[in-house]
């Protein structure tokens, strides 16, 4: 081969791989993406939404583990997370924590208890409609998170599987960077959702 080209090819080679590197430290410990599959956070994420997803919001894991490094803080009441599915780890939940370790958390009448007071939750903009799923009260053990979907009606979460341990959880929901409904393409975008921070 030409010495100019193996010169060439070597040069973008290292490129490569330094980009690589790159793309896996930013994938590991800063940020991911993550699509919205489902309607169970409807109004706040709608089907279609691509977002970003902070890994550094709580701690720092090892590489693919799920062993944390260094804890930075807990996840709060009203946190929007990304965490994986309890009973198939494989998949990954987007939800709202609701209660945290040591709150006694009671779903009833369609209502969140939180040590035995009603919340109120202005990011339900859908009517829940007769769920009759009850649960608790139950206190939320050390570690771990009691989360549910804004979409209460059409939700599968912690009132069905129980808790989140924090060991599961990948990070925290931060901003919106591509919305578009699922069965059109350029002629349906949301451009009004772009860059929306999730609260």
């Amino acid at each position: 081969m030409n010495p100019r080209w193996q010169t060439i090819l070597k040069e973008y080679s290292e490129a490569l791989i330094i980009a690589l590197i790159l793309a896996l430290i930013i994938r590991t410990f800063i940020i991911q993406a993550f699509k919205i599959p489902s309607g169970s956070m409807l109004e706040t994420l709608q089907i279609g939404d691509r977002l970003f997803v902070t890994k550094f919001a709580y701690d720092i894991k090892a590489p693919f583990t799920d062993w944390s490094i260094l804890s930075l803080q807990d996840p709060e009441r009203g946190d929007v997370i990304v965490f994986r599915y309890p009973e198939d780890p494989s998949k990954d939940f987007i939800k709202r924590v609701v209660a945290v370790p040591g709150d006694v958390v009671e779903v009833r009448d369609e209502n969140l208890y939180i040590n035995g007071e009603s919340v109120e939750e202005p990011y339900l903009t859908l009517h829940p409609g007769p769920t009759r799923v009850h649960f608790g009260p139950e206190t939320v053990p050390d570690d771990h998170y009691f989360t549910l979907g804004d979409n209460r009606f059409n939700s599968h979460d912690s009132r069905f599987w129980g808790f989140v341990p924090k060991s599961q959880i990948k990070g925290k929901a931060w901003r919106i960077y591509w919305s578009a409904s699922p069965r059109w393409f350029l002629s349906n975008v949301r451009w009004d959702r772009f860059g929306k921070q999730i609260e």
